[in-house]
């Protein structure tokens, strides 16, 4: 890298020199990820993937299930049936409450 005598350069120059700095920093991480990007892409090429194919098939889906359960007095509690039973499902069911009871459309 070149040195600049920053001394003999004009307000202007310092100001406009500033300005390019700024630029080449905000832009340089976005060139990084871009440059690893074609570098990624081209090893899934060669190995016959594109990334999408890649990126799809390790991809976990994070949709939402729908609700299978209903609270009977409070429709904003529901429950899909996976995962950890909410305690008002659980405290029901202890109590001796069918959990076909709070099958919604059921």
């Amino acid at each position: 890298m070149s040195d600049i005598d920053l001394a003999k350069l004009s307000l202007e120059e310092l100001k406009s020199l500033q300005t390019k700095i700024t630029r080449a920093i905000d832009t340089f991480e976005d060139r990084r990820r871009k440059e690893a990007l074609a570098v990624v892409e081209a090893k899934a090429k060669e190995m016959g993937f594109s990334l999408n194919d890649l990126y799809n098939a390790s991809r976990k889906s994070n949709t939402p299930r729908p609700a299978k359960y209903r609270h009977p007095e409070n429709a904003d509690l529901t429950w899909s049936g996976r995962g950890r039973q909410p305690q008002w499902f659980k405290d029901a069911v202890d109590a001796g409450a069918d959990p076909d009871d709070f099958l919604i459309g059921g």
